[in-house]
Formats: structure tokens, C-alpha cells, sequence
């Protein structure tokens, strides 16, 4: 996401939450009137969404400043402040509920997937997230992820040729879905790395005879299947398992050797993290 369009969800929000003004503000506040406010931590977990945040409080009014003491990606606990910010008072009321917003949720994903990260060290395995995200928030949720120590898989059915169940289904089984993709990238010059789902065994023998792809996802394979497909894929192609993994389970798929473990809760099954911006 581009500095235009950062701008663009910016305004969106606001004009969401100000509409024609901020009355509860505008009716008490003096519209010249000074302050400062702390961003204060109530909970344990991975600070995320700092940066966002300082391009808020500059897009609503540039005259704010910001003294940041906290960056993301840092461990916080309760009664840290991660910055101050002073200027307009109104502006920094206006500003507070979409950076805490923001910030609470992204944090709260940092967090949880700072734990997955903790749960699979010294495995090899890499965490990705996955497409199940906030419609409009997709961007903040994947930068999130990173900052928590996982990787982004990828951002879009843009950037990647992943051959779900029903893309085999519907192209009439798996080499027929791998053949059509290799000569749509051909036939349109693109350059996409193709990812093909796996649904047993058979399927991955089917997968290796026709070849041509990148990376192979494990889908609701258990951990002693897939120790199984990671030998018999034998490092000709990534691997990738996914599927009803939680926190629980993942370090028994992480040392199979599998490559990569997705985990659409990082994103879609999160609470966010509590933390409030408060006068002083």
C-alpha cells in the first residue's frame, strides 16, 4: 500500500467517526486550546501499529508532535506509555478513537502471532498469516503479522496462483488446474509463483508426476501425514501446511519439516489488545 492510498483509508475513517464535526469536543473545548495526551498500556504483548499511528495524528493536523518511546515490534506491559503526543486539543481528541482502534487490533495480532512464533523456535518452520482479514484492513492486519515475527503470505489473489480444492475441482482434477495456470502466466507474461492444495497422499503423487508448481499446501493433513508428504516431496517444492492449526498443535507440524505453517486465526480470531489514550 502506497502513501496515497494509506491517506485515502485515513480519510475514509475519519469522515466515518467526525462526520459533519466532532460536536462533543467542539461544544466544550476551546478550538485554540493546548494539551497533551499518553498513550497507556493496560496489557501484556507486542506493541504494533506506532508508525500508523504518527501518520494519523500528521494527517488530521500536522501541527502535532509526537514523542515516541515505545516502538513497535517492543514488548509492553501494563503501565507503559508507548508515546506522547501535544498540539491541539481537538485535534488530538479527534484523532484518538481511529489510532486506538488501529493500534489495539494490530497489537493484538502481533501478539498472538508472537506466540506462535515463540511455540515453533528452532523448528525452522515460518508462520504466515492468511487472506482471512478485515475487508479494508488487510494491509494493517499483514503489517501486524510481521511485526509480530510472522511473514505475509500473499497479500491478494493478485500476487500468487494458489490452486484451492475448488480450482482443481472446477478445471477437472490437478493436472489440468497446473497445466491451465502454467500457460495463463505463459500466454500473459506474468511471473506468479503457483501454490496447489493437497488433500492426501495420492494427491501429492499426482502433484509430483505433473510438476510445475512452487510450493505445495497440506491441507488437514495430521502431524504423522505429514511427516509422510514431507518425505515424499523430498525438497523438490515448498511445503506449506494449513488447516484448523492452533497454538496447541503447531509445534508437532513444525517438526516435520515443513516449511510453513499458515494460521488464518492470527487474523480473524483475535482479541485486540487493551490501551487507552488519557490526558495529562
Amino acid at each position: 500500500m502506497n502513501n496515497f492510498s494509506l491517506d485515502d483509508f485515513i480519510k475514509v475513517a475519519i469522515s466515518e467517526d467526525i462526520g459533519d464535526g466532532d460536536h462533543s469536543s467542539l461544544a466544550c473545548i476551546p478550538s485554540d486550546k493546548k494539551g497533551k495526551a499518553k498513550l497507556l498500556i493496560k496489557q501484556t504483548g507486542v506493541l504494533a501499529g506506532v508508525e500508523i499511528a504518527h501518520k494519523i495524528f500528521n494527517y488530521i493536523d500536522s501541527s502535532l508532535k509526537l514523542e515516541i518511546f515505545l516502538k513497535d515490534g517492543y514488548q509492553i506491559k501494563p503501565g507503559d506509555i508507548a508515546f506522547i503526543v501535544t498540539g491541539n486539543t481537538q485535534s488530538i481528541l479527534k484523532s484518538e478513537r481511529l489510532v486506538l482502534n488501529i493500534m489495539q487490533r494490530m497489537s493484538g495480532i502481533a501478539t498472538i502471532t508472537n506466540e506462535f512464533v515463540k511455540e515453533i523456535s528452532g523448528t525452522g518452520a515460518k508462520i504466515l498469516d492468511t487472506r482471512k482479514t478485515t475487508p479494508g484492513f488487510r494491509y494493517f492486519e499483514k503489517m501486524a503479522v510481521k511485526i509480530g515475527g510472522g511473514e505475509n503470505h500473499r497479500m491478494g489473489l493478485y500476487d500468487m496462483i494458489m490452486l484451492k480444492d475448488n480450482h482443481i475441482d472446477y478445471a477437472g482434477g490437478i493436472r489440468k488446474a497446473i497445466t491451465r495456470a502454467q500457460d495463463y502466466l505463459k500466454s500473459n507474461k506474468r511471473t506468479l509463483k503457483i501454490e496447489i492444495e493437497a488433500r492426501n497422499l495420492d494427491d501429492i503423487k499426482e502433484i509430483l508426476a505433473t510438476g510445475g508448481v512452487n510450493r505445495i499446501m497440506l491441507d488437514n493433513f495430521t502431524p504423522e501425514l505429514t511427516c509422510e508428504a514431507v518425505l515424499l516431496i523430498n525438497g523438490r517444492y515448498e511445503t506449506e501446511s494449513s488447516g484448523g492449526i492452533t497454538l496447541e498443535t503447531i509445534r508437532s507440524f513444525a517438526e516435520t519439516g515443513v516449511n510453513y505453517i499458515s494460521v488464518g486465526a492470527l487474523t480473524h480470531q483475535i482479541k485486540s489488545l487493551d490501551m487507552s489514550l488519557k490526558a495529562i
